[in-house]
Formats: C-alpha cells, sequence, structure tokens
C-alpha cells in the first residue's frame, strides 16, 4: 500500500562526548553556523534544512554513528584544506585503509574521517545514486 504523504527529514541528535566542540567542528568544515543552544542541544543547520543537534552523552552510551554530507564540487578543496588543517586522521574509504587519500567514487571526490565526538563522517561531491548525480556548482 502507498500513500502519498509529503515528508522531511527536519533534525537529528547526533551524540558527543562534547556537544559545542562538535558542533563548533563540523560548522567550521563546512563553512555554517554554529546555532543558539537550547537545553542540551547545539544546533548546526546544513543547507537542505535539516538540523544537526549535538548533544553530550555519558561516554558509555557513545555508539559509532555515520554521516555523509553532500557538498558541491566547487567548495571540496576549500573544505577539504580545512579538515587537513585540524590534523585529523582522513581516508578515502570506509574501513580507514586507505589513510591520507580521497577517493573518486561516483565521479565525485569524497573522505571520511572522525569528528570529536567519534562519529563517523563523510563528505562526497557526488551521490551514491546516477540519477541524482549533480553540476559541479548547485
Amino acid at each position: 500500500m502507498s500513500v502519498s504523504v509529503s515528508v522531511e527529514l527536519n533534525h537529528l541528535i547526533v551524540p558527543s562526548r562534547n556537544n559545542r566542540e562538535s558542533a563548533e567542528f563540523l560548522a567550521n568544515l563546512l563553512g555554517l553556523e554554529v546555532g543558539q543552544e537550547w537545553g542540551p542541544f547545539i544546533p548546526v543547520e546544513v543547507r537542505n534544512g535539516v538540523r544537526l543537534d549535538f548533544a553530550t552523552v555519558p561516554e558509555q552510551d557513545l555508539r559509532l554513528q555515520h554521516y555523509c554530507f553532500l557538498i558541491p564540487e566547487d567548495d571540496f578543496d576549500a573544505v577539504f584544506a580545512r579538515l587537513v588543517e585540524t590534523g585529523v586522521t582522513y581516508h578515502a574509504d570506509p574501513m580507514g585503509k586507505q589513510v591520507g587519500e580521497i577517493n573518486h567514487n561516483h565521479g565525485g571526490r569524497g573522505v571520511y574521517f572522525l569528528d570529536p565526538g567519534g562519529n563517523g563522517m563523510e563528505i562526497i561531491t557526488q551521490p551514491y545514486e546516477p540519477e541524482r548525480r549533480r553540476p559541479a556548482s548547485w
């Protein structure tokens, strides 16, 4: 049974060791703004309106999460340069075997790394699905 409903992802809670540190790390890396703290959350909103609410959680409650960010090809060099400046280890593959490399999957470029909260992050310039390919600037 198919139901015609308009559904949008509004927000995600991102567990972290330190909500401010992780929110600022991602915002600085991607050129985004850190929002006003509210309750236990430090928000960062991405271009399509999805808000990431960073929350400090006890160490024993941290589990590896994965977040992938699609950015324009034209922005990759600047974002990648900021990543390198942080000194964070990055790699071309999700298993971390190609350390210090980027990938060229799906006709674009991409890189994996961990944020200060221990979450797996990925930046790509082309989506995995060929029918969703993006122009260099969008």
